[in-house]
C-alpha cells in the first residue's frame, strides 16, 4: 500500500488519529469508538500536506473593531417565542446551529415551522435539504402543520455537492439540512455518517454559511447515551448547540441551549405537541400540576424548579406500598426523578425523621412528564413521601423548595427568591424554604424559612391544619 494510502483509525467522539485499532480511546476513553479512515498524505520530510506553508495575500485587510459593523450579526426573530427566546433573540445571518434530539422527538416538525415563519416574515427564502426523506413526505407535513410559505424550497439530496448546487440557485437566507449524518462527501474518504465524512460536510456547509451571511440549522443524530454522534469537533464547528429533548407519550418539549456565541447558553423553550404542529408555551406551569382534583390529596408536594433561566411549578407526587417481608428487596420507582435522590431522601427521613420507610415499596413521579434532576426538589419529595406515610394532605397552596443533605439539614439552592416570586404569581399562599436563602420581600406569599427536615414537617403541618 503506498504512503497516500495508509490506514489509519479515529475516535467518532473526539477525532483523535491512531495509526492501529484499539478498543478504547487513548484520549476521551469511549469504548468501540475507533473507525477506519484514510490518513492524510505526507509531503517530504513529514510534514502533513494539508499544512500552510507560507503567507498568504488575505481576501480583504484587517479592520479597525470600531469601523466593523455589527448590524450583519443582528438577529432576525422568526415569531417562534420559545425557540427565539433560546437562541438569543432569532437566527443570525451566518451563523450555524446544531439541533439533536431522539428520533421522532419533533425536530423535523419544529425546523419545519421554523424555515416557513422565516420566509413568511420577508427574510428572504428558506430551503430545507433532507437526506431523510423525500420531497413529498415533507410536502405532506407541511400540509398538516399548515407550513406552506412561497418562499419555502425543498429539496431530497444526500450529495454534498448537489446541496451546495441547490443553495447556488435558490440563494436562501436559511438552509435546514436534514441531518449532516445523511449527506455524503465525494471528495472525502469514509463512510457516511463516520468521523471524517461529518467534519468534511459541517465545514463546507459552515464556510459555505460565512461567506454567504445565510443561517443554517444542522440536525444532528444522538447515540445511545444521547450525545450527538459525530465527533467533537462537529460542536466546536458551529456557533450554537440546542438538544430538543422530550418523551414521546408526552405532549411536553423542550429545546435546551448547550452553546451559544450570540445569547446566553442556559436557556430553555417549552412546546407543546399537538397534532396541528409544535406549539410555543410561553407560560408552561399548567402542565406540570395537577389540576383535576378540588381538594388537596395526600402523597402530593409542589416545588419550583429552574429549567435554564425559568422557574418552574413542579408537583412531586408520591405512594407508599406494603412493607416487604424479611431479606426481600423493596422496589423504589421514580419517573422524572432521579433514584438515587430518593434513596437518599428515605434514607434521611428513616434515620434523621423517626419514620420507617426503607422496607416499603415507593413510587415517585412527577406531573406532565418534566425530568427534575436537581437538589431543589429534595424537600417536596420528602414532604410527598410524608404525607403519604401519613395521609394527611398537603395545603394545595404551598410550596417547598430547598435540598435535603444526610445530616437532615435543609440546604439553602439557588434562585430561591426568582422561585418564590413565581410561586406567588401563580396564587401559591406559603413557601417553605431554607433558612437564609431569601434577600428580599415577596407580597402575596408567606415565606417560612426552617433548618432541618424535622422543622419542614412541622411547618407543613401546621400550615395544613390552618388553611383546611
Amino acid at each position: 500500500m503506498s504512503k497516500s494510502q495508509r490506514i489509519a483509525y479515529a475516535c467518532g467522539a473526539c477525532g483523535l488519529r491512531v495509526p492501529k485499532w484499539v478498543g478504547q480511546c487513548p484520549d476521551c476513553g469511549e469504548w468501540g469508538s475507533m473507525e477506519e479512515t484514510a490518513a492524510p498524505p505526507r509531503q517530504s520530510g513529514g510534514a502533513p500536506a494539508a499544512r500552510a506553508t507560507g503567507a498568504r495575500r488575505p481576501a480583504m485587510p484587517a479592520l479597525r473593531i470600531g469601523t466593523v459593523s455589527a448590524e450583519q450579526a443582528a438577529s432576525l426573530p422568526t415569531g417562534i417565542g420559545e425557540f427565539d427566546r433560546v437562541m438569543g433573540g432569532g437566527l443570525v445571518p451566518g451563523g450555524v446551529t446544531l439541533i439533536s434530539g431522539e428520533p421522532g422527538v419533533g425536530k423535523s416538525t419544529l425546523l419545519l415551522e421554523v424555515a416557513h415563519r422565516f420566509g413568511e416574515a420577508g427574510y428572504g427564502k428558506a430551503l430545507v435539504a433532507t437526506g431523510e426523506e423525500s420531497a413529498s413526505q415533507v410536502r405532506r407535513r407541511a400540509d398538516r402543520t399548515g407550513c406552506l410559505s412561497e418562499e419555502l424550497y425543498l429539496a431530497a439530496e444526500t450529495d454534498l455537492g448537489a446541496v451546495l448546487g441547490h443553495v447556488e440557485d435558490v440563494k436562501p437566507g436559511l438552509l435546514v439540512l436534514d441531518s449532516v449524518q445523511t449527506v455524503i462527501a465525494p471528495d472525502t474518504d469514509g463512510v457516511p455518517g463516520g468521523v471524517t465524512q461529518v467534519k468534511a460536510v459541517a465545514s463546507a456547509i459552515t464556510a459555505e454559511a460565512k461567506s454567504r451571511g445565510m443561517a443554517v440549522i444542522l440536525v444532528g443524530h444522538v447515540t445511545k447515551d444521547g450525545g450527538i454522534a459525530g465527533p467533537r469537533a462537529l460542536e466546536h464547528l458551529v456557533d450554537t448547540v440546542v438538544h430538543f429533548e422530550g418523551d414521546r407519550h408526552s405532549m411536553l418539549r423542550l429545546l435546551r441551549g448547550v452553546k451559544n456565541r450570540f445569547g446566553p447558553a442556559d436557556e430553555v423553550g417549552c412546546f407543546e405537541m399537538t397534532e396541528d404542529g409544535i406549539v410555543s408555551l410561553a407560560d408552561p406551569s399548567g402542565l406540570f400540576l395537577d389540576d383535576a382534583p378540588t381538594e388537596p390529596t395526600p402523597g402530593t408536594c409542589v416545588t419550583v424548579t429552574m429549567e435554564g433561566r425559568r422557574a418552574v411549578p413542579v408537583e412531586v407526587q408520591a405512594l407508599l406500598g406494603k412493607s416487604v417481608k424479611d431479606g426481600a428487596i423493596p422496589r423504589h420507582t421514580v419517573s422524572g426523578l432521579d433514584q438515587a435522590r430518593l434513596n437518599m431522601v428515605l434514607a434521611v427521613l428513616t434515620r434523621r425523621g423517626g419514620m420507617r420507610l426503607l422496607d416499603r415499596e415507593v413510587y415517585a413521579t412527577t406531573i406532565g412528564g418534566i425530568r427534575v434532576r436537581e437538589p431543589a426538589s429534595d424537600l417536596a419529595l420528602a414532604l410527598a413521601l410524608v404525607s403519604a406515610d401519613q395521609e394527611i394532605a398537603v395545603s394545595a397552596d404551598l410550596v417547598a423548595i430547598g435540598e435535603v443533605s444526610l445530616t437532615g439539614q435543609v440546604r439553602r439552592t439557588v434562585n430561591a427568591d426568582r422561585r418564590i416570586g413565581e410561586a406567588a404569581r401563580l396564587g401559591f399562599k406559603t413557601a417553605i424554604v431554607p433558612k437564609g436563602s431569601v434577600s428580599e420581600r415577596h407580597r402575596g406569599i408567606e415565606v417560612v424559612e426552617v433548618e432541618t427536615i424535622i422543622d419542614a414537617k412541622q411547618a407543613a403541618a401546621r400550615t395544613w391544619a390552618r388553611r383546611g
